[in-house]
């Protein structure tokens, strides 16, 4: 960067340097401006320089440096007041604020000199004729930092009773304040009333609401309002994010993420941020960060892990321990020497407190990805033991193990998985496998006695039968992959006398290998111990139960043949006689189970008939029959108290009533398929009913609740997708459908959030590139809305670039066209130019004559700034191509959007040779037959052409023809008097037209 040379130059750097981002590299540009100002010999110049220099440290995270700069400008002011401007007065005597409270955060400032610099502050104020407002509030945050609560609450007094002036803190910063004062006596809710105006946007600053937004996130949790909380965590953090000298917000955020089970985020948070553990230019700060740290790390810990490696101070490696111990021992020997200049304790006892604080709610998903994986699994079952202390096999004998799992398999529990694999490990099977542990197969290879086996440490011993069924229960797990521990359970079940239970493991084996694809012989091979089975059940050898689960076990192995094996060439004959067998099959489950065991209440054999009804829904000749045999199926487990064997069928009812375009009885399946499932589902199923509720409740949302809703379903299926492992798959569509329906509520910056974490999951390999081209259109909008507009552009080009391929065009032109705008609101206007361009070439391609037309305008206007004549041809372009549309228009539908742009053309022609030529008889051609054009368009075009009149009534005026700007404002006032909606669009034009007959008359 070259030195300059004169004030004007100087200005302008100044303010460059001002827009870029803080950090140290402005700092060290404002040092140089500084430098430089001093070569000049103009004293402002020094002064200036010296308040953009104190204002980027003041902004920065070394605000330590700003107290030079400062007593050097009192310093000029004592000395030679008159070489101040009034700006630069005004901005002296401001920021005696930012220095007063800018000692609070400094430790090795002592307190006396704070009090004397409060009283300096206090006398320039008054001799100047400012109000003590600013004063007072100083002295606030003096006594409310060292504890002296009864004097905080006199000046907060105070503070409120003085006048505001233009020495006064801004709405924004005032209300922070006020709202951290209530939090501090314990009335979250009133301190949130007193943030509501920054919140809700209608007060804003440098630094606001970006403050409000983080001090709002624990009174929100405290009170319960946690979506609010989400969305103020979303929002803030963005705001934050990109801003160095916000390490005490920025905290606040980690600390939330802390007291909400997001320790994942609050680990990826502190690696965003690795200079703050280190940054010394503010102590504050940097004490709250470490505390906020050792908070993170002391829960890392208590859920054990301890161990892990956690990003931390640079030079070295960290565990989450040793970060722990390091953070708190740094944090508490800053708030300590803030209470050794203080004379009290109130800083430590505050950090202690922070640093003790217990999670506020176990989990509240945010929706955003997070790099690093989760830090802890949080599953039901592993919550008792946690709790405990101990795993089940510590704390029960084998006996009581055992007992436990044949309870929770007689009552079909889904945990008794986990319950059997409890018996395996207190068997000493833990690690070697089923097949390999003589706890479950030893003694059955060897042809030993039934009472031979493994035994537990309290001395039990595995039978046969306890060996057998041990076994299966791991071939079920094991599903496909288990197809020899289920002919090891037969062998065992029948060396233990249960002929019945060992064909049944025998046909289950047989189903579980067509799970795999394995279709050839399946039939033959379930056909087998079919027959045997029934002929034992007709002898008195075996019991229902066991023959309804052959006759199911047979029937599930037809369905698979009617199905098809994947990537086999379809044999619709023989998938249809299979088909009919399965049929036949289920027939006979119901039929054998209603014979034998009528009105039973058997769980197992209820689930034999809920299943048979169901196979024969999902064989149903058409939707509409099928959804009477899966309601029964329904019905069945429901009554026999199994409801999480429902969830399967009402997904399929759900589907079913999709199917038929009635998305109302689709959510009400799904939303039972969820209630049903409860803590059994597993963390993939969440999340795919989840994703699938959100899709159905979207299509059918008819108001901003139902659109919430969806929302929340969209949000609880992205945190169930990364509980499962697939988080960058399924957790990235669930994240675009959410960051969709954020967009749609015009939440713009939680969706920005929510989307820009999960682009990087997003490819058009895995989940197509409509949906890429979608979340970058959404995350366009956002940014465009939150005013980011070159980040828009760039979003918008990426979704463009891809949609280039597409063969329909539309989006491509609509994208490019959208970037143009973004570009254009960016002020890059040779980039918005091409862009433009570009868009409007492909408009013309599609026969799009409004999108053409408005791009060449949009180009137009873009040249007017610096080459008028281009800037005409380029209207001349568009109004050239209205005009052969008119001509080739054939019918009213052709021709009114023609009409229209020609007007609409010819109205911006008019303003833009007003604008850059000043008023001119071309200028009011232009406009005459723009109000003409739309009120021959009628009704449809009332807006227009009262837009179009006012337009030329003020060129009218300028042109020295009051009668006629008169005429038309009063043309336009009669317009809006004969319109009989009194919000309607015209009414807007009121005010407008009522100045312009004004100004005509004086």
């Amino acid at each position: 960067m070259t030195s300059v040379t004169g004030l004007d130059e100087l200005r302008r750097a100044i303010a460059e340097n001002g827009e870029r981002p803080e950090g140290p590299a402005r700092n060290a540009r404002a040092e140089q401006l500084l430098a430089d100002a001093e070569s000049l010999g103009i004293p402002l110049a020094v002064i200036e320089a010296l308040g953009h220099q104190l204002t980027v440290y003041n902004y920065s995270s070394e605000k330590d440096k700003a107290f030079v700069p400062f007593a050097r400008l009192l310093r000029m002011w004592d000395e030679r007041p008159e070489d101040f401007d009034a700006y630069e007065t005004h901005s002296l005597f401001w920021r005696f604020k930012w220095m007063s409270t800018g000692m609070l955060g400094q430790p090795h400032i002592p307190l006396d000199a704070m009090e004397n610099w409060l009283e300096e502050m206090e006398r320039r104020y008054r001799l100047a004729g400012h109000s003590e407002r600013a004063v007072r509030s100083c002295e606030f945050h003096v006594a409310s930092h060292v504890g002296d609560l009864e004097r905080a609450e006199r000046a907060y007094r105070a503070w409120m009773a003085a006048d505001r002036d233009r020495m006064a803190d801004c709405y924004a910063c005032e209300l922070q304040g006020q709202g951290w004062w209530q939090v501090t006596g314990g009335h979250d809710a009133e301190a949130l009333e007193v943030w509501g105006p920054v919140l809700e946007g209608r007060f804003t600053c440098a630094h606001e609401p970006h403050n409000v937004l983080a001090s709002s996130l624990l009174p929100l949790l405290r009170l319960g309002r946690l979506d609010e909380a989400k969305a103020n965590h979303l929002r803030g953090f963005r705001l934050v994010r990109a801003t160095e000298s916000m390490r005490s917000s920025y905290a606040e955020h980690v600390e939330f993420c802390v007291l909400t089970g997001n320790e994942a985020r609050a680990l990826e948070l502190l690696a965003q941020r690795p200079a703050y553990f280190t940054d010394d230019g503010h102590p504050s700060s940097k004490k709250d960060f470490l505390a906020v740290t050792a908070l993170l790390m002391d829960r890392l810990v208590a859920l054990g892990m301890g161990a892990r490696q956690v990003p931390g101070p640079s030079g070295r490696d960290w565990t989450a321990a040793e970060l722990a111990a390091h953070a708190r021992a740094e944090a508490l020997s800053l708030a300590e020497a803030f209470d050794r200049r203080n004379g009290t304790s109130y800083v430590s006892d505050r950090v202690r407190a922070r640093m003790a604080r217990e999670p506020l709610v176990e989990r509240l998903p945010l929706g955003v990805r997070v790099s690093v994986a989760t830090v802890a699994p949080r599953p039901a079952a592993a919550a008792g033991a946690a709790a405990s202390g101990s795993s089940p096999e510590e704390r029960l004998g084998l006996a009581e193990l055992l007992a436990e799992a044949r309870r929770r398999s007689e009552a079909l529990m889904p945990s008794a998985v986990e319950a059997w694999e409890a018996v395996e490990r207190a068997a000493g099977a833990a690690g070697t496998g089923v097949t390999g542990t003589a706890g479950v197969t030893g003694a059955a290879g060897a042809g030993g006695a039934a009472g031979a086996g493994a035994g537990g440490a309290d001395g039990s011993v595995l039978t046969a039968r306890d060996r057998a069924e041990l076994a299966e229960h791991r071939a079920m797990a094991l599903g496909p992959d288990g197809l020899d521990l289920f002919a090891t359970a037969a062998t065992l079940y029948a060396e233990a006398g249960d002929l019945g239970e060992a064909l049944a493991a025998r046909a289950r084996g047989v189903y579980a290998r067509t799970l795999s694809g394995k279709l050839d012989g399946a039939l033959e091979d379930v056909t087998a111990p079919y027959r045997q089975c029934l002929a034992l059940f007709a002898a008195g050898d075996t019991g229902v139960r066991q023959t309804a689960s052959v006759l199911m076990a047979r029937a599930r192995v037809l369905l698979r043949l009617a199905q098809g094996a994947d990537g086999q060439e379809p044999d619709p004959a023989a998938e249809a006689e299979a088909a009919e067998g399965t049929r036949e099959a289920a027939r006979e489950v119901l039929a054998f189970v209603a014979e034998h065991a009528p009105g039973t209440e058997d769980p197992h054999l209820v689930s034999r008939t809920a299943e048979a009804h169901a196979m024969l829904g999902d064989l149903a000749g058409s939707p509409e029959e099928a959804v009477p045999e899966l309601t029964l199926a329904v019905r069945q487990f429901l009554d026999a108290g199994l409801p999480w064997y429902t969830v399967e069928y009402e997904s399929r009812l759900a589907a079913i009533a999709h199917h038929l375009d009635d998305p109302e009885t689709a959510a009400l399946h799904l939303r039972a398929a969820l209630e049903h499932g409860g803590d059994a589902l597993p963390p993939a199923g969440h999340a795919h009913l989840h994703l699938q509720l959100c899709e159905v409740l979207t299509e059918c949302a008819k108001d901003g609740a139902g659109v919430a809703e969806a929302a929340d379903h969209a949000l609880e299926a992205a945190h169930w997708a990364d509980e499962s492992g697939q988080g960058a798959t399924l957790g990235a569509y669930a994240r675009h459908r959410l960051g969709g329906l954020l967009h749609r509520q015009r939440r713009w910056a939680e969706a920005a959030e929510v989307m820009e974490s999960t682009l990087p999951d997003l490819s058009p390999e895995t989940h197509g590139d409509g949906v890429v081209v979608q979340t970058l259109w959404w995350l366009g909008d956002c940014l465009a809305a939150l005013g980011d507009h070159r980040d828009a552009a760039e979003r918008r080009l990426q979704a463009a670039e891809l949609a280039a391929h597409w063969p329909e065009q539309q989006d491509h032109a609509t994208l490019a066209h959208l970037a143009a705008e973004s570009l254009s609101r960016a002020e890059l206007p040779s980039e918005a130019d091409a862009a433009y361009a570009r868009a409007g070439e492909l408009w013309r391609e599609l026969g799009d004559l409004p999108g053409q037309v408005r791009a060449l305008r949009a180009r137009a206007w873009l040249a007017a700034e610096d080459d008028v004549p281009a800037a005409r041809a380029l209207m001349e372009q568009a109004l050239g191509a209205c005009r052969e549309a008119v001509a080739a228009a054939e019918e009213d539908a052709e021709l009114l959007p023609a009409a229209a742009e020609l007007a609409g053309t010819h109205h911006q022609f008019g303003g833009l040779l007003a604008d850059h030529e000043g008023p001119s008889e071309e200028a009011h051609e232009h406009l005459a037959e723009a109000a003409s054009g739309f009120a021959a368009l009628g009704e449809v075009a009332r807006a227009a052409h009262a837009d179009a009149l006012l337009t030329l009534g003020r060129l009218e005026s300028a042109l020295g023809r009051p009668a006629d700007a008169a005429a038309r404002a009063r043309e336009v006032l009669a317009a809006c008097d004969a319109d009989p909606d009194p919000s309607g669009p015209l009414h807007s034009r009121r005010s407008d037209a009522e100045a312009l007959l004004q100004e005509t008359a004086s």
